[in-house]
């Protein structure tokens, strides 16, 4: 005895599916966030964010003074209180001002980004970035 299985009805499930899920957000269509602050000799300073399924880039903008030629900056899992102690997803140490400094993909969650001294400053250093997420 032959059975026929039609693709159709498991497909309209799937998709179904998926848009009930929310699905990956199209990086054309991703929040921007703004965050500053300043990082103290030895310091670092934490941003809090939620974000859906997609992509996610992190550009670092001004930076001063002058004589600060990078940052350090962490992609860190985050919790729902707004902490930043889950796993590390990327470290770029050398984060230079007017660059992306981490991007990927995203997973639906909490996050934190972690601008911190990776040159042993002499002085605080301000910032400015940008997260796009979803």
């Amino acid at each position: 005895m032959h059975f026929r299985f039609s693709a159709a009805p498991l497909l309209a499930l799937a998709g179904y599916l998926s848009i009930s899920c929310g699905g990956i957000v199209d990086p054309s269509k991703n929040t921007v966030e703004s965050f500053s602050g300043a990082v103290q000799p030895a310091g670092a300073r934490a941003h809090w964010f939620s974000s859906k399924s997609g992509e996610i880039q992190v550009k670092l903008g001004a930076l001063t003074p002058a004589s600060v030629p990078y940052l350090g900056v962490q992609w860190v899992q985050g919790a729902n209180d707004q902490t930043c102690n889950g796993g590390l997803l990327q470290n770029n140490q050398f984060a230079t001002a007017n660059s992306t400094v981490v991007s990927g993909q995203i997973q639906s969650g909490a996050y934190c980004v972690i601008v911190y001294d990776s040159i042993g400053l002499s002085q605080a250093a301000t910032y400015s970035l940008t997260v796009s997420h979803p």
